[in-house]
């Protein structure tokens, strides 16, 4: 009987290449690329794998934008010293970092442009709507990765076509201008057929809010003031609002019921998700990895809307009354509760107290006497979120654009264009107001007011992935970055109140006990250099046309 099996299985290979031996064939056990695209389940596997590059990932499976606070004054990476060799100044085009993440965006883009030049294969396939929208979705997402890569890189090599063969790897940078040039119009008319409002089912694709988003973002970082304003106008004027609640926004359960949010990366268990415990402090089963530091601590002001070196409600024996609300959502500071626990990371607070029993109990604190516990003494609370019980499970949607950042951001685009008007004011006071801080009072200089919205994003969005594209864009890495970074003095709390310049940046020069802080690591940064991350050496030696940046 098996023996007759096999010779039928030949006899009908011989039939199928007899009938069609004048056809083409194809592989049966994946897409063909020769005639994939062609129906509209296809093209709805193709967006999606071209979404999915937007995830793209190092450490506990978060995105590598969000790990990029890491890199700057207001963060640290423990784990991965990969990473610190940028902050440090000991990287170079070998650094495991930057490979991957040139590698990685630019496959995202090979994705996207494999559908923008065959999707065309089933337009007649499929509806108007579906064909339209498909390549507007695959338009947006290109202009992610290439606004990352030229926020990181400079200057990079562009392409909206597929890497066919061994030529096609062979391209020059183009600038900057020609590229953003693109985008703009690409985005423009994307815009035009993503759908104004994205239902459950559907979360996590583009919207034409998002798109116009992006567009914002790509010319205010390019210095297109104008182009950013009128952009920002288009998504003000849909159905967008700030959530009642900044603390919902990093809560699974409530930031889909808000109106905030523009696009965000969607994770679901056993399908694809990133690991909170890389966070987390260690009583909430977690490695304390990356933290934030002493000096964002610091930046956050009082609830008069002073900073803490000018405010009467400081007190430095109790540092984090009074303070801004986001200080205490953003991070996990000493004397909050998290995860049911008392959180203290004073090396004589040997135990702590659990509420999760009842009544509570004391138990030993890792916080404190873990080796590995928090080097700066905090957490970070957003995305920390995890399934109940799973510590190393995050679903939590992960925002890449939101609606406080339209606002920031028109208005950051009007005072550098020094067209200051009321409306300034409002998309800086309508964030300020949501956490219940003091608004912005009129009649400030345009210095002023610069100085306001860079500190309302510093106190906005920390470990959002915003931070690094900022401080570059403002020519302020040079002052942030070099020097100690900072660590709670392990013992004991500040004497007094650091020094806090306009921009929300301590220095602790004239607090008397300044040099009981822990010294993290010290860091430098060539002004010269370090404004772009080297190309990966690879890269270059295998695309002659290609130019290493500048000092590496």
């Amino acid at each position: 009987m098996e023996t007759n099996k096999y010779f039928l299985f030949i006899f009908l290979i011989l039939l199928f290449i007899g009938c069609d031996s004048g056809l083409e064939r194809f592989p049966l056990d994946r897409p063909s690329d020769g005639t994939f695209l062609t129906t509209e389940v296809e093209m709805e596997m193709a967006i999606t794998g071209a979404y999915a590059t937007l995830k793209t990932s190092q450490d506990y499976n978060y995105p590598a934008v969000i790990l990029l606070d890491c890199l700057t004054d207001i963060g640290w990476e423990r784990a991965r010293q990969t990473y610190m060799d940028i902050s440090t100044g000991k990287h170079d085009s070998n650094n495991e970092l930057v490979a991957s993440i040139w590698g990685q965006f630019y496959a995202g883009i090979g994705r996207c442009n494999f559908i923008t030049e065959n999707i065309s294969r089933g337009k007649d396939n499929v509806s108007e709507n579906v064909y339209n929208r498909i390549l507007a979705e695959a338009k947006f997402i290109r202009a992610f990765h290439y606004f990352w890569l030229m926020e990181l890189f400079g200057d990079v090599p562009f392409t909206i076509k597929p890497i066919n063969d061994i030529a096609d790897t062979q391209l020059a940078k183009s600038s900057k201008n020609e590229i953003v040039s693109f985008l703009l119009s690409d985005l423009e008319e994307a815009a035009q057929y993503l759908p104004e409002s994205i239902p459950a089912s559907e979360l996590g694709r583009a919207s034409k809010g998002a798109a116009l988003a992006l567009r914002t973002k790509i010319a205010l970082h390019n210095n297109l003031w104008q182009e950013a304003i009128n952009s920002a106008l288009k998504v003000m004027a849909l159905d967008y609002e700030l959530a009642t609640s900044y603390e919902a926004l990093f809560k699974n359960s409530q930031q889909r019921n808000t109106k905030e949010v523009l696009f965000s990366l969607q994770y679901l268990y056993q399908y694809g998700t990133y690991g909170p415990d890389g966070v987390t402090t260690r009583m909430g089963r977690g490695y304390s990895s990356k933290i934030p530091s002493q000096s964002l601590i610091d930046s956050y002001e009082c609830i008069d809307g002073l900073p803490i070196d000018k405010s009467p409600l400081y007190d430095p024996t109790e540092p984090f009354k009074n303070r801004d609300p986001r200080l205490d959502y953003s991070c996990v500071v000493p004397g909050s509760v998290f995860f049911g626990y008392q959180f203290e990371t004073h090396k004589d607070s040997v135990e702590c107290w659990n509420y999760n029993t009842n009544p509570p109990t004391r138990v030993p604190n890792q916080d404190a006497l873990n080796a590995y516990a928090s080097f700066s003494g905090y957490c970070w609370r957003k995305y920390a979120e995890s399934i109940p019980n799973l510590p190393t499970v995050g679903e939590t949607p992960i925002m890449l654009l939101r609606y406080a950042d339209v606002l920031l951001m028109y208005a950051e685009a009007k005072i550098e264009a020094n067209d200051i008007d009321s409306s300034v004011y409002k998309a800086i006071n309508d964030v300020r107001e949501r956490v219940n801080m003091p608004p912005v009072t009129e009649g400030k200089s345009q210095q002023e007011l610069r100085a306001a919205v860079r500190r309302e994003r510093k106190y906005e969005f920390a470990f959002e992935g915003s931070r690094l594209f900022d401080i570059r864009r403002w020519g302020i890495a040079e002052k942030v970055m070099p020097g100690n970074f900072l660590g709670r003095i392990p013992k004991g709390l500040l004497a007094t109140a650091p020094t806090i310049d306009e921009y929300a940046t301590p220095d602790y020069s004239e607090v008397p006990n300044w040099a009981e802080m822990r010294v993290i690591e010290i860091r430098s940064f060539n002004k010269d250099r370090d404004y772009l991350l080297p190309i990966p050496r690879l890269e270059v030696e295998t695309n002659k046309l290609l130019i290493q940046n500048k000092g590496y």
